[in-house]
């Protein structure tokens, strides 16, 4: 069984809830990531991704530099355990409608999870794990 924490990335970049999706958009360019972990006070309250800039900012014609991410984000935070398998994690993913998953382990968030990154098995598949 391939675990989620074997593919999932570590390096899951934050914002605070008050950054505006302009910014936002700017850090997932030049990260070359999909999404960000949204925070209030420290705490992770969402996550804003490149389909929440879509359908909840240019669908709506939002002005992308007034626009805070605390008003588009995707909300509550939707996780696995780090030890669940990546079928669990696309199943949860599939049932919720989700491309990113954040993965915890002992409660803390300690990475996260997209699409993407679920079809790495099967690139490696009789590679050691």
């Amino acid at each position: 069984m391939v675990t989620i924490k074997k593919i999932m990335s570590k390096n899951i970049l934050r914002v605070s809830e008050e950054t505006t999706v302009k910014e936002a958009a700017k850090i997932m360019k030049t990260s070359k990531i999909g999404c960000l972990l949204v925070e209030k006070d420290k705490t992770p309250v969402g996550i804003i991704t490149e389909t929440d800039i879509v359908r909840r900012l240019v669908a709506e014609e939002k002005d992308a530099g007034i626009t805070q991410v605390k008003t588009i984000m995707s909300s509550p935070l939707l996780s696995i355990d780090a030890s669940k398998s990546v079928i669990d994690a696309n199943d949860m993913m599939d049932k919720n409608s989700i491309r990113h998953l954040i993965i915890k382990e002992e409660g803390l968030i300690v990475g996260v999870v997209s699409s993407r990154d679920m079809m790495r098995p099967l690139y490696m598949e009789g590679e050691e794990w």
